[in-house]
C-alpha cells in the first residue's frame, strides 16, 4: 500500500504505468483510497502487452482486472466504479479512469509530449480540481517522483510489495546466545544424547522469539554451536551442530572456514532440510559449499538424481536465443561462477593426476544440469538438488513459480547478495529473495543463513573494505 497510516480523508492516488506493470494487483491494494488510471497509463500497457516476458504477462494481468472492474460499472464510469466486489473485499475505494482531456498548465521546459510529462499534468489538474484531498502520484520511477516533488506534487513509491522497510531486520538465521540464557531457560533442563549428537530441553521466556531451524552460538569458554530441531509452547529441543571446519568431516574436500560456514553445511546436508536460503556478499563461500553438498549428496550419498543449477540471465526472462547452441551451451557463458567453484572442487591431491582429474570432471559434469530460467513453467522436478543462483534479482512472483516446481525429494537452494540487484524496479525490501527468506522462516523444513565474512583472499577482503 502506498500510505499506510490511515486517514478519514480518502486520498487519490494516480498511478504510473510501471506499478500495474510490477503489480497488477496494486489496484486492489489501496484499502478505502481511490485510485485513478490516465488515459497515458492505458496506452503504455497497451504497447507492453505482447511478447512471454514477465512485464508483458503483467500487462494482460492488469488489462483483465481492469476489464472485470470496468464491466461490473454498468456504465457509470464518470463518477468512480467500487472496487469491493472485484478485489473481494479486500478494498473499499473507487476505481476512476480518465473520460476526458484534462489540461494543467507545466513549466515550458517539460515537453508535453512526453508520457511521463503527461501524467504530471493530470496530477496537477486532479489536484486544482479537488483541492480538499490529497491527490498523489505512485510511481517506482526515482526521476519520475523527483520531477513531482519539483512541481510541488506528492509522490510516493509503491510499497504493498515490500516484505521489510529496513533490510536490516532481515531475519539472519542465527543468534548469538550469553551465560544468562541458560539461567533464564534452562531451569528444567534436560540433556540426551542420540546418534553423536547432544540434545537440550529449554524452557523459558527466550523461546518464544527462538525460530525452527535458527542456529544458535555460544562464545566464552563453553563454546557451542546448536540449532533449534524443536519448539513446543514454552519449551524448545537444541540439538549439537556437527563440526564441519575439521578436516574428518569434509564435504567433498570442502571444510568450514567460519562459524556461519559451518551453519550453512549443516543446513546443506541435512536431508530433512527441503529449502535453505544463502545470503551473503561476493567471496563469502555461497556457490562453493552449496556445490559441494549437492555433489555429496548426489555422487557419495545418492539422495538425489542430479544437480540443476539456473541463474537469473539480466535482463531477466529475456531471450538467449541469439547464442549459438543448445539451452545448456547458451546458459554456459552466464555460469562461470559453476566452473570456477568446480575447479576448486575438482582439485584433489589423491586423484590419480590428470587423467583421474578429467574423468572425476566428467562424471561431475554429467550429474550437473544448467538451466534456463525461461523453460521453467509446467516442469516437476523429482529428487534434484536445486540451486538458483543470483535469485535477489527474481521477483516474489518468478520465485514462487521456481520453488513451486519442486517434486518429492527435491532440495531447493537460493543464494544471493541483496545488495547487487541488477533488475529495474526491484529494490532490497520488495526483492523475491528477501520475500521468502522472510515467508519461510520458522518453517520446519527450512532453513537460512546470512554469512559474513569474505574468505576469498587478503587482496579480495581488503579491496571489499577500502573500495
Amino acid at each position: 500500500m502506498a500510505s499506510r497510516k490511515k486517514t478519514k480523508t480518502v486520498k487519490l492516488f494516480v498511478l504510473d504505468t510501471n506499478v500495474l506493470l510490477h503489480d497488477p494487483t496494486c489496484l486492489f491494494r489501496f484499502e478505502e483510497h481511490d485510485v485513478f488510471i490516465p488515459i497515458i497509463t492505458l496506452e503504455e500497457l497497451d504497447t507492453h502487452k505482447k511478447g512471454m516476458t514477465e512485464v508483458a504477462r503483467n500487462a494482460r494481468q492488469a488489462s483483465r482486472f481492469l476489464d472485470e472492474i470496468v464491466s461490473q460499472a454498468a456504465g457509470n464510469i464518470d463518477s468512480g466504479i467500487p472496487l469491493k466486489s472485484a478485489s473481494r473485499d479486500a478494498a473499499n475505494g473507487k476505481l476512476r479512469l480518465q473520460t476526458q482531456a484534462i489540461h494543467a498548465v507545466l513549466p515550458a521546459s517539460m515537453p508535453v509530449g512526453k508520457a511521463d510529462n503527461q501524467i504530471l499534468g493530470i496530477v496537477v489538474a486532479l489536484k486544482e480540481r479537488e483541492p480538499e484531498r490529497s491527490v498523489i502520484l505512485v510511481s517506482k520511477d526515482i526521476n519520475m517522483r523527483i520531477k513531482a516533488s519539483a512541481l510541488g506534487l506528492e509522490a510516493e513509491d509503491y510499497f504493498n510489495d515490500k516484505v521489510l522497510e529496513d533490510t536490516d531486520l532481515l531475519y539472519t538465521g542465527t543468534r548469538e546466545i550469553d551465560a544468562a540464557f541458560w539461567e533464564r531457560n534452562g531451569k528444567d533442563l534436560k540433556s540426551w544424547q542420540e546418534h553423536g549428537r547432544t540434545y537440550y530441553q529449554i524452557k523459558g521466556p527466550d523461546v518464544t522469539s527462538l525460530h525452527l531451524n535458527q542456529l544458535l552460538w555460544q562464545q566464552g569458554e563453553q563454546l557451542l554451536q546448536c540449532r533449534v530441531t524443536q519448539i513446543d509452547g514454552k519449551s524448545a529441543v537444541l540439538e549439537t551442530l556437527k563440526d564441519y571446519s575439521h578436516q574428518k568431516n569434509n564435504v567433498w574436500g570442502i571444510t568450514a572456514r567460519n562459524r556461519e560456514q559451518n551453519f550453512a553445511l549443516n543446513l546443506l546436508m541435512n536431508p530433512e532440510v527441503d529449502f535453505v536460503t544463502l545470503l551473503g556478499q561476493a567471496g563469502t563461500g555461497k556457490t562453493l559449499l552449496t556445490l559441494a553438498a549437492g555433489l555429496a549428496m548426489t555422487l557419495e550419498q545418492k539422495l538425489y538424481s542430479e544437480i540443476i543449477m539456473t541463474r537469473v540471465t539480466v535482463p531477466v526472462g529475456e531471450d538467449i536465443g541469439f547464442l549459438p547452441g543448445t539451452e545448456e551451451e547458451k546458459m554456459l557463458p552466464w555460469m562461470g561462477a559453476l566452473e570456477d567453484n568446480l575447479d576448486v572442487l575438482n582439485r584433489n591431491e589423491d586423484d590419480g593426476g590428470d587423467w583421474g582429474r578429467a574423468a572425476t570432471r566428467d562424471l561431475i559434469r554429467s550429474r550437473i544440469k544448467v538451466k534456463s530460467l525461461n523453460f521453467m513453467r509446467g516442469r516437476t522436478f523429482l529428487n534434484k538438488y536445486l540451486i538458483i543462483d543470483e535469485a535477489q534479482n527474481l521477483t516474489p512472483k518468478q520465485m514462487k513459480t521456481l520453488i513451486t516446481r519442486a517434486g518429492p525429494g527435491t532440495k531447493v537452494v537460493c543464494l544471493g547478495n541483496i545488495s547487487q540487484i541488477d533488475t529495474p524496479y526491484l529494490t532490497e525490501g520488495s526483492s523475491g529473495l528477501t520475500y521468502v527468506v522472510d515467508r519461510f522462516k520458522g518453517w520446519d523444513h527450512s532453513g537460512h543463513i546470512t554469512l559474513q565474512r569474505g574468505e576469498r583472499s587478503r587482496l579480495a577482503d581488503h579491496a571489499a573494505e577500502v573500495l
